[in-house]
Parts: structure tokens; sequence; C-alpha cells
């Protein structure tokens, strides 16, 4: 059945985490912009999760919606409450410094998605901020969220961005923008730890039933269910860093506050796609000890689990959540290995498929080849008699070293019956062409900040949707960054 479009006014809002007592949030309105602001882009693919008819944002009240001078009928405007390990230390109050979820919108196929403002001004947890986003920021998450959509990761995806001429001091004077997101939850690790800590269990039982009969409503009713909540949330984690570590995305802030209860990637502060493989590659310069680098993501996301393990100690028993938490390592790994066999175009597992990945990786980081060019150029290598893959060789340093493994890395494929033509279109469906890496993002910041100029944000956001396709006409965009763009620092400071 096709989906009717609709006006904003028309919008189908189910407010349910609204409806949960005032612990769980502070009810108020976004702060409208001081100055005049304006339509920087908008997401047509994004607007039609909610039904809503492109044509709306032609409108001139389109803007006042979604910046605090109008409220949407049926919407209601709520801070959210939660805590969190920022960089392994417990701060107990954070929630929504600078958000603020305007209500639950359900579709036509019965889909929840939340609205949620960032950049709206300041609220009771803004602690010393300021309440805003910037230009900068907004555009970064804009794009990576539809940049991992496109690479089938899940994620938070975004509405809009509305900009303004009102200041916004950072490490210097910066332009304030709104950021319209979207996500079928904003829950958070941090949700239920702020009332573990407070040792408010009626509440963490509450939040616990919430997520459950909106998101696991298999679960309902069940004895157990506290504990198979946890062994999903568990699973869906360890899955979604498996494919940012297959992709070679860094986070940059992995903090449990940042870490969503549905295995979605929340929160695009400071992140990167790596260019040259570098295990230990830091993307946040503000992570000063590598907390956060690359190689540390799997662990960290299973030391966040067990602080949302340890959380939900009065609604479960010990044991099972200990269970649960041992399930992650064979989970992720398993999702791994598939995803890099799947990279290099292996359908069949073998017993050295670990060491063939890792010899691999570690010629790369040897001679620091990019990532994503490399693995997308690997789709054209040939397994025939005499073949010397002399462009695959030219990308390593230790040439020998390559030809001792290529050699390994025939045998197998032929071992597997392996069709070149057939694998190399394989290969290319799961190998992308295009990332969202750090100079192409600054380009379209530079644009828009120093010019006004918002086309390139447009542009990237369609070349990001189909990152595996051919696309001719943009081929400048695929390949390593220019000398200019290979050392660009990015701080949690948006």
């Amino acid at each position: 059945m096709q989906s009717r479009l609709r006006r904003l006014e028309e919008l189908q809002f189910d407010n349910a985490y609204a409806r949960l007592p005032d612990a769980f949030h502070r009810r108020l309105a976004p702060t409208p912009f001081t100055a005049p602001s304006y339509l920087v882009s908008f997401n047509a693919e994004a607007a039609a999760l909610l039904d809503l008819d492109p044509k709306e944002a032609e409108r001139p009240d389109f803007i006042d919606y979604f910046t605090g001078r109008r409220r949407l009928p049926g919407s209601d405007p709520v801070a959210m409450v939660y805590a969190g390990h920022q960089f392994g230390v417990y701060v107990s109050q954070l929630g929504d410094g600078r958000a603020i979820l305007l209500g639950e919108v359900r579709n036509q196929r019965g889909e929840k998605w939340d609205l949620h403002l960032k950049g709206a001004g300041l609220t009771p947890f803004s602690r010393d901020g300021d309440g805003r986003a910037v230009l900068r920021s907004t555009i970064r998450e804009y794009l990576c969220g539809e940049a991992m959509h496109g690479l089938g990761i899940p994620t938070t995806r975004a509405l809009c961005i509305i900009g303004s001429e009102e200041k916004v001091w950072r490490e210097s004077i910066e332009t304030g923008a709104m950021l319209v997101r979207l996500s079928p939850t904003h829950v958070r690790f941090g949700s239920f730890e702020v009332f573990y800590y407070r040792r408010q269990f009626e509440h963490l039982a509450r939040l616990a039933e919430y997520v459950i009969g909106e998101h696991f409503p298999h679960l309902a009713g069940r004895s157990n269910r506290y504990a198979e909540l946890f062994a999903d949330v568990v699973a869906w984690t360890a899955r979604l860093i498996a494919r940012w570590q297959a992709v070679g995305f860094a986070h940059g802030v992995m903090n449990t506050d940042n870490m969503s209860i549905l295995g979605l990637t929340l929160d695009y502060g400071p992140f990167g796609f790596m260019d040259e493989y570098d295990p230990g590659f830091i993307c946040n310069h503000s992570d000063h000890h590598g907390r956060y680098a690359f190689d540390r993501q799997p662990y960290i996301a299973l030391w966040n689990l067990s602080c949302l393990a340890q959380a939900l100690l009065p609604l479960a028993a010990e044991e099972p959540l200990k269970e649960a938490l041992r399930t992650y390592e064979p989970t992720f790994k398993r999702e791994y290995d598939e995803l890099m066999r799947g990279k290099l175009g292996l359908r069949e597992e073998r017993p050295d498929d670990d060491a063939l990945v890792a010899d691999l990786l570690a010629l790369m980081h040897a001679s620091r080849v990019d990532y994503t060019t490399f693995f997308r150029a690997l789709a054209g290598f040939s397994t025939q008699p005499g073949a010397a893959n002399e462009t695959l060789r030219d990308f390593f340093l230790d040439r020998e070293g390559f030809d001792r493994w290529a050699s390994r890395y025939r045998d197998r494929l032929l071992g597997e019956g392996s069709d070149d033509p057939e694998r190399q279109e394989r290969m290319k469906r799961v190998n992308p062409k295009y990332v969202l890496r750090n100079y192409l993002a600054q380009q379209a910041i530079g644009l828009a900040t120093e010019k006004q100029d918002y086309t390139e944000i447009d542009r990237l956001l369609t070349l990001l949707r189909d990152p595996y396709a051919e696309q001719p006409e943009m081929e400048h965009y695929a390949g390593p960054p220019p000398d200019w763009g290979k050392r660009i620092a990015v701080s949690c400071s948006s």
C-alpha cells in the first residue's frame, strides 16, 4: 500500500516517551534563533520515513516548526534525562543539553521515528554549555548519517539542517545551526545508568518496560525479559561494531551516553573513515590516550555493555547478564569474519581465513595503503596463470610481500572455484567506492561557512546514498585524499 504524503500539521504523533513520569525528562520548548535562519539542506529520503510531503520544505513556515517558533500539532517537546561513563568516568547527570525530543511520529507502515532537534537551546541539562550546535558539526552529522545508511550500517538519520546568522562561540566564533535528527529511539545505555546510580529502581523497571513495549514486543510478559532484552542489545551492538571495523569507521566518542539501546550509530561528534590503514587510528584529537582508537572499539563496546549490565542488576539475575556478555566476542567475531570474507570475495569459511586477513592488513599498515581504495581495487584481482596484478602490487612498498600474500589468496580463491567476473561483481557490492572522508566533509563545510554555498552538501548526500555504485560523474570523489586533507583534526567541540 502506498503511503499518503502528509503536511506538517498532519504528522501522526504518538509520544510514548513524553508520557513517562517527569523523572525521565523535562518539558520545554526549543529556543528560537535570535538572528535570521534559513534552510541549508533537506533530505527527501528521510522525509519519506515520516510520510512527509517533500514539498512541505518549500513552505515559508517550515523553518518555524523546526526552530521553536511554532509547535508541530500533536508534538510534546521534552529534554531527555540520562547519565553515562565519559572516557571511562561516570558522570551522574548528562541529559539533552543542546537537544529536545519534539515527539515521536508513527508512519503508515507502523514505524515510529523520534524527531530530535539538536541545537535547540538551553535545557536544564546544559551544564556550562550554550545549548546550540554549529553549522560545521551539523553538516558532518547530516552527511554521515546518510553515508552510514548507504553502507547498510544501522544509524540515526536527519531530516534537514537549518542555519542561522546567530553567533556561537567554540574554539572561535561560528554560526549556529539546528539539525532535525530521526531515530527509532534516543534511549541510550546511559538512560538506564542514571536510574541505577540514583537507586530509582522503579524508574529503571519502567524504562525497561517502555523499551520492550516499543522495540522488543516479543519479550513482553516473559519472566526473564530483562536479561533477554540485554542479550538482544549485546548481539545488536556486537554486529554494529563489526560493521564499523569492516568499513574502517571510527566513532571517536564511545561513551555510554552515546551508545544506542537499539545498536544504532548515535551522536556523530568526532568521527572518521580511515584513509591510510592504521589499526591505532584516533579520529578525535581530544582523545589524548587513545581510549577510542579504531582497534579498541570492539573492547570498548564490551566495556560499555558491562556498564549496562551493571545498571540492570536490580531487574535481572547476575548470571544471565554475564552469560549474555560472554556472547559478545563470538558474535562480533562471527559477524566481522563474515564481512571480511565478503570483502575478499570468499564464499566459504576456512581455518586459515584469520591469518589471510591479518597478514593483508599488516602489509597495508606497513605501506600506509588506503583502506577503502585498496579493497575496491581488490575486486579486480586476477586468478589467471601468470597474472601479476600490477595495479594492486603498486599499492605496496613491499611488493614481494604482497606477491607472497597474493599467491596464497589466489590458491584460496581457486580452491573454492572462484570465477573472476562473478566474484568481482560480488566484491563491488560490499566494498564501497565512496565514503565520507574527512576532507570531503571539510570541503562542504568550507563552502557553507565561508561562501554560504550549500550545493556541495546536497551533492555529497546524493553520492553517499549509493556508495557501491560506479558513478562516473562523481569519480573525483573516489580515491585517497589530497595531501592537505590527510591530517584534518576533529574534536569534541560542536
